[in-house]
């Protein structure tokens, strides 16, 4: 089949996407990429098997996707791209990641006539209510996280199938749509084999660090993340803890606030934000860290999903300290493969961090155990088989009715 996967942002990066559209292309579709172009990259590409086609975009589209359960005005630009991206390719099955441009996907799929598959990576609404200029004007006015909620809920409705990255995230969705339990599939993020077999990893990042006693942060630094937990817990762990560094690989809108709390605290020397990098550098930092974190609060959508974080850290056995947000609570339980701390706590969160330095061979054992269940429960290359079915379903129903 030629398969249309719509992106509302840049493209590389994002793991799920590629990871699902090359686990599609390795059972025989062809897959065609719908993304925006913010910075005058070329047109088109293949990368690895998958057609990226790049349409423009400018700061006013990404500006009024914020209001696209609002306003139309997301939907009317959008739309007519999708459209003209589906016929121009001979898309047959539509697949959109998130919700943020279901509404604009749905209407150009509907009038393709083509099976409608909507990858819904998190849970936007609630997300939402985090986001600092929804509390405040003029966000709050034309922003409503409940909007967004039964938008979702007539999205799920809407789509022929649905993906979640959780069984928490589907029986959430179950209970308040009342879709039919077999169109919602469980597709979790995870990592493929080539992550973390023979990766590239670069001395000047592991010498830089060899010295230290290294913490671990990979990922969008947003409040909700939890970091602030982990800062607030330094000093007390500085103090048994020689040449600690908390190392900080991601960045977000609200790093000065995390920076100015590592001033106030005054740590500067032990905390390092290192700011977006690519992914092909995760290895490096891997191999230099000690004790991987995940210290995120606790609420809906953290309760739900799981962030493709764990999974790198377990790739490269390493121990983690993360927080009790239930859905990463459960994984590291049944994998055993860190502690958990209270939401919240920094003084859980330095109790934790204190154990495993405390207990290398528990660090080691901890750490062996979350490759273990990568490589044998959690591979990408097994759970995508949620993925590949939906497809091969969808596959035979449109042999039939030719």
């Amino acid at each position: 089949m030629r398969i249309g996967m719509i992106l509302d942002k840049a493209f590389p990066p994002d793991p799920r996407v590629e990871n699902e559209a090359l686990a599609l292309i390795g059972e025989g579709h062809e897959l065609f990429l719908f993304c925006l172009n913010y910075n005058k990259e070329q047109a088109e590409e293949s990368l690895h098997g998958i057609e990226v086609k790049r349409y423009p975009a400018s700061v006013w589209t990404y500006k009024l996707s914020a209001l696209s359960y609002s306003l139309p005005f997301y939907r009317w630009v959008l739309e007519p791209r999708i459209s003209r991206f589906l016929s121009d390719w001979g898309i047959e099955v539509l697949h959109v990641h998130d919700m943020v441009v279901a509404r604009a996907a749905l209407d150009a799929g509907r009038k393709a006539g083509i099976p409608l598959v909507l990858d819904l990576h998190e849970n936007r609404p609630e997300i939402m209510k985090t986001y600092p200029h929804l509390n405040k004007l003029p966000g709050k006015l034309l922003i409503s996280p409940e909007k967004w909620m039964q938008a979702e809920q007539r999205l799920v409705l809407e789509f022929d199938r649905i993906l979640v990255v959780t069984e928490e995230a589907r029986r959430d969705l179950l209970e308040r749509t009342g879709k039919e339990p077999g169109t919602i599939v469980v597709v979790p993020n995870t990592v493929r084999k080539s992550f973390y077999d023979n990766p590239r990893i670069k001395k000047e990042i592991t010498h830089r660090y060899r010295e230290h006693f290294v913490i671990l942060y990979l990922g969008d630094t947003g409040l909700r993340r939890g970091l602030l937990t982990a800062i607030e817990a330094l000093p007390a762990l500085s103090n048994s803890i020689a040449r600690l560094k908390l190392v900080i690989v991601g960045s977000s809108s609200t790093d000065p606030l995390l920076q100015d709390k590592v001033r106030e605290l005054g740590i500067d020397k032990l905390v390092d934000f290192e700011g977006w990098i690519s992914e092909k550098d995760f290895p490096s930092y891997l191999e230099a860290s000690k004790i991987c974190i995940s210290p995120l609060y606790r609420n809906k959508h953290h309760d739900t999903t799981y962030a493709n974080k764990l999974f790198q850290y377990m790739a490269f056995s390493r121990p983690i300290v993360a927080s009790d947000a239930l859905a990463q609570k459960q994984l590291i339980e049944a994998s055993g493969s860190g502690l958990v701390h209270k939401e919240r706590d920094a003084e859980d969160f330095a109790e934790k961090c204190l154990q495993l330095f405390a207990d290398e061979k528990r660090r080691i054992k901890l750490g062996e155990n979350g490759r273990r269940f990568v490589m044998e429960e959690f591979a990408w290359e097994r759970v995508s088989s949620g993925l590949k079915q939906l497809y091969a379903d969808l596959d035979r129903k449109m042999m039939t009715k030719a």
